[in-house]
This record gives structure tokens, C-alpha cells and sequence, in this order.
């Protein structure tokens, strides 16, 4: 029976520490999620395609200086979210759902920045140096809101279970 008890308490435990930690969740997610796709954009429009340098408006050594700041902060950025993903698995605390919802919105919040401030706003760089570049902006932007409409969908997904364990803690 105390084996019983001491697995509810550890469930419940658990529940109530995903709630408690749901913005970190978050957090994680998105900074992992940022990480994630500036790391696949610097390595495979950057380094593999060389289709464009992280700034464009100079020389090619400046532009590879650029690519590797650029680089730095992707694995920061990338570190920073496992590192928080660590401490709330040693917590007992992950709530994949948020996670991912984080995941997908910082990612896609990135490439949206990338694509819309970067690309055409401050024109540091274009996506690739072609006639019909708009091809190349619809599709990168697309899959910016698509990745923002996941992310949003999965958080929504989640944030009436965190109403609900807020209500069930101020029961006890």
C-alpha cells in the first residue's frame, strides 16, 4: 500500500513540477528551436550551398567572419536551451508538448525574423542571388508561419492543462 501511495505522489509530484516549470519548458524549447534552425541555415545555405554569407554587403572574408559569429550564437543559443532542458529533466519536470510547441515557435520565429528584417528590411543578405528570388522568400517565409502555427498550436494545447493544475494546486 505505501508503494502505492509513494507512486501517486510521485506522479502527482511530477504533474505539479511540469506545471511549476512551464514557462522553462517554454524557454527551452524556443531557445533550442532558434538554435536549431540557425544552425541548419548557417550549415546548409551558408557553408554547403554557399548561397549567401550572414552579411553580404562586403568582402568574402568579412561575410566567413560573419558566418562564424553567426555560427557562435546558433550553438549558444542551441546550448543554452539543453542546458535548461537538463535541469528540468533532473526536476522531474519536462512537459515534452510545451517543449515542442517552444521548439517549433522559436524556431519559426527566427526564420520569420530572418526572412522579413534580415532578408528584405535590412537586406544584409538574400536567401539566394537569383531573378526570381521571390520563389526563394515565399517558401522560406511560408515555412516560417507554418513551423509559428505548430508551435502556437501545441502551447494553446497545453495552456488549458496549466489552468487546470493551477486550480487543482490551490485545492490542497
Amino acid at each position: 500500500m505505501a508503494a502505492i501511495r509513494n507512486e501517486d505522489e510521485n506522479s502527482n509530484s511530477s504533474v505539479m513540477n511540469r506545471f511549476v516549470y512551464s514557462n522553462r519548458n517554454l524557454w527551452s524549447g524556443i531557445l533550442f528551436g532558434i538554435g536549431l534552425v540557425a544552425f541548419i541555415d548557417e550549415t546548409v545555405f551558408h557553408q554547403l550551398l554557399r548561397w549567401h554569407h550572414f552579411y553580404d554587403k562586403s568582402t568574402t572574408d568579412v561575410g566567413l567572419i560573419s558566418d562564424g559569429l553567426f555560427h557562435a550564437f546558433s550553438w549558444f543559443a542551441t546550448i543554452g536551451g539543453l542546458f535548461m532542458f537538463a535541469d528540468l529533466r533532473r526536476r522531474n519536470a519536462i512537459w515534452p508538448t510545451r517543449w515542442w510547441g517552444g521548439l517549433f515557435l522559436g524556431a519559426g520565429s527566427f526564420q520569420l525574423y530572418d526572412g522579413l528584417i534580415q532578408h528584405k528590411l535590412m537586406r544584409i543578405h538574400q536567401i539566394r542571388y537569383v531573378e526570381n528570388v521571390i520563389f526563394y522568400d515565399l517558401i522560406w517565409n511560408i515555412l516560417a508561419a507554418l513551423m509559428i502555427l505548430i508551435g502556437l498550436s501545441l502551447i494553446y494545447r497545453t495552456r488549458s492543462r496549466q489552468q487546470l493544475g493551477k486550480a487543482l494546486s490551490h485545492e490542497h
